[in-house]
């Protein structure tokens, strides 16, 4: 999975759950997702790398960051 800036979504090697339910997905193998029509993306926490998020918050609000002196 590839998220951009703008919340789009490129997904790869995808797999269909419910092929009863959409049968029309069976051959889908990647997938583009325009950011403007997402309203929830849930992820499940054991993908979640924190330590990276924390980094990157802490490098975001640093004072030198942040163009301040």
């Amino acid at each position: 999975m590839i998220v951009d800036q703008y919340l789009n979504i490129k997904l790869t090697n995808v797999s269909v759950v419910n092929k009863d339910k959409y049968p029309q997905l069976t051959s889908l193998k990647n997938c583009f997702i325009r950011g403007s029509v997402v309203r929830y993306v849930q992820i499940n926490p054991n993908d979640v790398d924190t330590e990276l998020l924390q980094d990157a918050t802490r490098k975001e609000y640093s004072p030198v960051a942040g163009g301040e002196k």
